[in-house]
């Protein structure tokens, strides 16, 4: 009785929706008497065939087929670059090898692509770090991240946090802490946070890093629902810290 209740009042919400966007557009005509008579069929008939445009049904059909077959994706952006060797063509396909794990591969197109009025190009030079810290080459890290260092986004960013690391990596010690220490902003970037508490456990400064993985935990109970489940990774990991440092 229960799920039928509810199965009613859904019922009734969506023709209530669908009827007040038919009138609103002027469609009562056509689709008032389908959505009346025929609620459940006629409201998804009309949401699918008024209210969702084709653009959006081809963007949720690219994005399931991209997940299904990813190689097929591929093959149609090597395809479109084939036809049209254009800067962004470039960039598609090298984000897109990123994505899959073809590092190398996305490193060499990111690298060729740096010439003319795309040397500094920012998302390319952020989209270098994260590949170049999957093959652990942290000195050039070091060199491309200097050449976006003032910009606004990257003062935050995750590839900022990559920075730091690579300091570290390259014996920069007292640099890396400076970059983390800029990250360390309450109830915000847990990543990064996360990633400093262990740079202070490996350069022998436990208790810092415990009382920053206790007020991590603490900003956890603080948080939203939303919120936790998006940090959800970091939290966790954060406590497993815990647990073998006590």
């Amino acid at each position: 009785m229960f799920l039928f209740e509810n199965y009613y009042y859904l019922i009734i919400w969506l023709q209530a929706i669908c009827a007040f966007h038919c009138i609103r557009k002027g469609n009562q005509q056509k689709w008032i008497w389908l959505i009346v008579f025929l609620p459940l069929v006629g409201c998804l008939v009309y949401i699918f065939t008024e209210m969702i445009n084709r653009n959006q049904l081809q963007g949720v059909q690219s994005g399931i087929s991209s997940t299904i077959n990813p190689s097929g994706k591929i093959r149609k952006l090597e395809d479109r670059l084939k036809f049209s060797n254009t800067f962004n063509n470039k960039i598609t396909l090298a984000d897109a090898y990123l994505e899959l794990g073809r590092t190398d591969e996305a490193i060499t197109i990111y690298e060729q692509s740096l010439t003319g009025a795309f040397t500094e190009n920012e998302h390319v030079l952020s989209k270098l770090i994260n590949a170049y810290y999957e093959k652990e080459r942290f000195s050039d890290i070091v060199t491309i991240a200097r050449k976006i260092y003032n910009q606004l986004k990257f003062a935050r960013s995750r590839e900022h946090m990559i920075y730091a690391l690579a300091l570290e990596q390259t014996g920069d010690i007292a640099k890396a802490d400076k970059e983390f220490k800029m990250m360390n902003g309450s109830f915000s970037y847990y990543e990064h946070r996360y990633q400093y508490g262990l740079f202070l456990e490996r350069n022998e400064k436990i208790e810092e890093a415990r009382l920053l993985f206790e007020e991590i935990t603490e900003e956890e109970t603080h948080l939203s629902a939303q919120e936790r489940r998006m940090n959800r990774k970091w939290f966790n990991l954060v406590k497993e810290q815990l647990k073998v440092t006590a």
